[in-house]
């Protein structure tokens, strides 16, 4: 690494974890002593929008007329571990995230999200993992809040958005809740996996639409009812995502449906 690129990585990281320091120390604090632990939202949102500054991030959203009152899931494309501070910053709403439960661990960081209600999910495939799951899911849209997950379940590497899984669908029908789509086109030029983002002060665009929301079908299966919410949803996140320059994986046969975990069939990865 040479001097530049050592400089540029300080500037960035270490406000952020000066910055993330102080609101976790102000979520932690207050959260507690406010009603619906209000000062911790408020904390993160900031957190979010400061941190984006930081990383010179442009973000440009459009669509948030759709986004409903109460509860449902928002339903993103996953490019980037920057996609939590650019979603955070600008989507409404007291959202928890399904989070990987490393992410738990962090000093400051994790304790929030596990003060704040997050959603822990281990990135493992199995039957058991995606009850465990798909059951916090539902625990979170019933407790009323709604719900962001990244069905891809985990980050693309070139941007290109990929077959969405199941989980986080099961949990909308059985919570009868609508899917609000959401694309999110950038992050993945500014770091990918394993990469240390080192921008130059030069500010990057980062682009946030909102699709319409997609109610559940009341009637059926519960498998045929998931996997009718995920093609619809996979088919409003793709167009989203068109309209704001991404990619989009090409279909590769029929979609993977899957049996209710509950019955012990075999089931999607449910991260998402």
């Amino acid at each position: 690494m040479d001097l530049k690129s050592a400089w540029l990585i300080t500037r960035q990281w270490v406000p952020f974890t000066l910055r993330t320091m102080a609101y976790g120390t102000v979520s932690l604090t207050l959260g507690p002593l406010t009603p619906q632990r209000s000062a911790s939202l408020w904390a993160m949102r900031r957190w979010c929008q400061a941190s984006a500054r930081g990383l010179d991030i442009d973000l440009q959203v459009s669509g948030l007329e759709n986004v409903p009152p109460g509860v449902f899931i928002y339903c993103s494309n996953h490019q980037s571990v920057l996609d939590i501070l650019a979603l955070g910053a600008v989507l409404p709403g007291d959202f928890k995230w399904a989070a990987k439960r490393s992410l738990m661990k962090i000093p400051f960081l994790g304790w929030h999200l596990q003060l704040a209600g997050h959603v822990p999910v281990d990135r493992t495939v199995g039957s058991r993992a995606a009850v465990e799951a798909i059951s916090r899911f539902e625990q979170v849209l019933r407790r009323g809040k709604p719900l962001l997950v990244f069905p891809e379940g985990t980050r693309s590497e070139d941007g290109v958005l990929r077959q969405f899984k199941n989980g986080g669908f099961y949990a909308a029908v059985r919570a009868g809740v609508p899917v609000v789509p959401v694309a999110i086109e950038g992050t993945h030029l500014l770091m990918k996996k394993g990469a240390i983002d080192s921008g130059d002060g030069t500010l990057r665009l980062v682009q946030v639409r909102v699709g319409a929301p997609i109610s559940v079908c009341p009637d059926g299966r519960e498998a045929a009812r998931v996997n009718d919410l995920r093609e619809r949803a996979q088919a409003a996140v793709s167009q989203l995502l068109r309209s704001i320059g991404g990619r989009v994986e090409a279909p590769a046969g029929a979609g993977a449906a899957s049996e209710p975990p509950a019955s012990g069939a075999r089931t999607e990865q449910a991260s998402g």
